[in-house]
């Protein structure tokens, strides 16, 4: 199935030979299978290759960069990086955004700049080896206008961790658990700057008391699968050392009855506005 706004290499090669354009495919080695594969995101404006086999990305990177409200000229840290897909996000929607990355997986860290390069913003978007649990020489605490991250979901206590080491490391939480990427999150960012984070729908209270009397201005932006079914993600936004209450968005329905996005929903994965932004 073609979704709008996210489509595999494959589908986009077909949609480019339908439009007459010419297909870019990457070298091919005789004998060596290519283990990535190539997809696109905000209906082809960026370009990603991942793994075929691991961690791959979903859309909740292009739906957590669609919420950070950064402007041109603006500082973006993203904690766990993965292949790039928030960061490069957010950079082709922000022209002349600059994003910096902290990946512990090296791997990856290598994946997203080349992701970077792929997409031409090099410039805008540099991915490094981090630890959230210790220091960071490179990044300065407080530099940045946001931060913004995609925590793994699972607690190691509850969770059946996947064999794949590095959908393990994307999905579970290790060393660093919800108190340290929020600690971590509000030490980099600047005063009233803001922080953004995708998590778990059941999470919610964990985020409101562990951010209590350190951020403010939260906001609450539910992502509905269907319209009258429970809410399994969500979006919090919230500004440092801010003490306006919280405020509870409509949030998002991803998709109709019949499985299809939601017009709201396609125009932010084409890479339109969300409205948690404005």
């Amino acid at each position: 199935m073609i979704v709008p706004g996210v489509c595999s290499k494959r589908q986009a090669r077909e949609t480019a030979l339908s439009d007459g354009a010419q297909p870019i495919d990457p070298p091919v080695v005789p004998g060596v299978a290519d283990p990535f594969s190539e997809d696109l995101l905000l209906g082809g404006k960026v370009r990603l290759r991942q793994p075929l086999d691991g961690y791959r990305a979903a859309i909740d990177p292009v739906l957590l960069a669609a919420s950070v409200h950064a402007t041109p000229g603006q500082r973006v840290l993203e904690a766990g990086t993965g292949h790039g897909a928030a960061a490069i996000c957010l950079a082709r929607r922000v022209a002349d955004c600059s994003v910096t990355g902290i990946e512990i997986q090296p791997d990856l860290v290598r994946l997203a700049n080349d992701n970077a390069r792929l997409n031409g913003l090099a410039g805008s978007v540099q991915v490094m080896i981090g630890d959230l649990v210790r220091p960071l020489p490179r990044v300065a605490a407080g530099g940045f206008d946001h931060v913004m991250a995609n925590p793994p979901y699972l607690e190691a206590a509850r969770a059946d961790p996947s064999p794949e080491a590095a959908r393990a490391v994307a999905n579970v939480e290790g060393e660093a658990g919800l108190a340290v990427w929020l600690s971590f999150m509000l030490r980099m960012v600047r005063p009233k700057g803001t922080i953004t984070l995708i998590h778990r729908a059941d999470r919610l209270d964990d985020i409101l008391t562990l951010l209590a009397g350190q951020a403010g201005e939260l906001t609450v932006f539910p992502i509905w699968p269907k319209q009258g079914r429970a809410a399994k993600r969500i979006i919090v936004r919230a500004r440092k050392g801010i003490r306006t209450p919280m405020s509870l968005s409509p949030g998002l329905v991803m998709h109709e009855e019949d499985g299809a996005y939601t017009a709201a929903a396609d125009e932010i994965l084409r890479g339109g506005p969300n409205p948690i932004r404005t």
